[in-house]
């Protein structure tokens, strides 16, 4: 096993993964733009995001980064109703669609979550509803086209969900189950579902948290990192990484805790 946590060589990327459009719905997540920009060398990449005429840092990092094309669309996470017809536009229009990475969400404040039933159920709706209401348009489009790659980001988070985070966590760890399985059953389509869960990532999305005073996780990650671990698994082809590598065996030993010191970790 390598540092990026891969694991053995299941399916090689076809010509269609390594040549077709990349697409990136959440398109100023730091992660998804570092990702894209380590596969989007000779390709057309979609941007797809909200205010999507204002993502000119972004359409520059791509074209330093060598896209042939980019293209800006307007995609908002929690409207649901418009998800399918988007993913339709996307795949007539750009395709054929080489990979696609799912790198919306919201961390949310836990405190704040639970006795603000509308913020618990937004963090709900962002980080789970919305990304199975991509994931299923998306891969009925993919086996259509009998190729194609759809990254998904889960997080160490929804391995075990702690007392500390239990909003956010609940919603990865419903996540994670619900990639598992829809990659299990891509089996044998041509379409691969590639599963990434990074530990704590220092970066924008963790930036308010830490100024509050939380301190990095262990085997904490960047950005930069976790493209790096991302970008390797997708061109070898694999199902599934941890970032760092040693992560997988954290999260294997944080089900075997009992719960009565479980619930004693901090918060």
């Amino acid at each position: 096993m390598s540092a990026g946590g891969i694991l053995p060589v299941m399916a090689r990327s076809n010509s269609h993964d390594d040549q077709g459009t990349v697409v990136l719905f959440g398109g100023r997540s730091e992660i998804g733009i570092a990702l894209a920009k380590r596969l989007v060398a000779g390709r057309s990449v979609v941007l797809a995001a909200r205010r999507s005429d204002d993502l000119d840092d972004e359409i520059a990092a791509m074209r330093a980064a060598g896209a042939d094309n980019v293209i800006t669309v307007e995609f908002d996470a929690d409207a649901t109703q418009t998800h399918s017809s988007l993913i339709e536009t996307i795949t007539v229009d750009h395709g054929p669609i080489g990979a696609a990475i799912i790198a919306f969400g919201i961390l949310g404040d836990q405190h704040r979550a639970e006795t603000d039933v509308a913020h618990a159920l937004q963090i709900a709706q962002t980080d789970y509803v919305g990304q199975i209401s991509v994931l299923t348009p998306l891969a009925n489009a993919l086996r259509r086209q009998g190729s194609g790659t759809m990254i998904v980001f889960s997080s160490i988070a929804g391995v075990r969900v702690r007392r500390g985070n239990y909003v956010y966590g609940s919603a990865k760890a419903g996540l994670d189950g619900f990639a598992s399985g829809l990659s299990d059953a891509l089996h044998g389509s041509g379409v691969r579902l590639l599963l990434a869960r990074p530990g704590f990532v220092v970066g924008n999305m963790t930036a308010d948290l830490m100024a509050s005073g939380t301190k990095p996780a262990p085997m904490s990650v960047d950005a930069e990192q976790v493209a790096d671990a991302v970008a390797r698994a997708y061109h070898r082809g694999r199902w599934e990484v941890w970032i760092p590598g040693p992560l997988r065996f954290v999260g294997f030993a944080m089900q075997f805790v009992p719960r009565a010191i479980w619930r004693r970790l901090p918060r």
